[in-house]
């Protein structure tokens, strides 16, 4: 009697040690316990003890991540007011009246994008300035309002729209 309670769980165990093995040993798996045997296993063991598919993953490869990734909304600002709105537009209105072209919502857009950007690379100014000249265009601009004019817009962002903890 006592054999027939240990059995699912011997099978369980024994699955889930030839899962995590990596000897590469040409011994054959033990075989699935059948479903007879796994319905009688209780539903916690079951459902604990089931390993990741042989081969799922390669040898050494670590499960565990080293650093989890930031959000993929990480550094973006929410969608500023109608007077936040309006200074970012005045500040670059002040550079070049071209870059928000009566498109208000277009620059909000494209500038809550580039503080992400600055976010994402804290300490490369002239990435920077390469990705906001590149993200700032018009139809009179369409190649940016090259580098002198995109640092003052990526000046005008960091001190009107973009969060300052966004320089990490």
């Amino acid at each position: 009697m006592r054999f027939r309670s240990l059995a699912p769980a011997l099978a369980v165990a024994a699955i889930a040690l030839t899962g995590c093995s990596s000897s590469g040993s040409s011994t054959a798996a033990p075989a699935a316990p059948s479903a007879s045997t796994a319905a009688s296993a209780p539903a916690s063991d079951a459902s604990a003890a089931q390993p990741a598919s042989p081969g799922s993953a390669a040898p050494g490869d670590s499960t565990a991540p080293a650093k989890p990734a930031p959000p993929s909304d990480a550094g973006l600002p929410p969608k500023p007011d109608a007077p936040g709105v309006a200074k970012l537009v005045a500040a670059l209105d002040a550079i070049d009246p071209d870059i928000v072209a009566g498109q208000p919502d277009k620059a909000v857009d494209r500038a809550r994008n580039q503080c992400q950007s600055i976010y994402d690379f804290p300490k490369d100014r002239a990435k920077l300035i390469d990705l906001t000249n590149q993200r700032f265009t018009s139809p009179k601009h369409p190649d940016g309002f090259g580098a002198d004019k995109a640092e003052k817009i990526l000046t005008a962002l960091q001190t009107t729209i973009c969060p300052s903890g966004s320089s990490r």
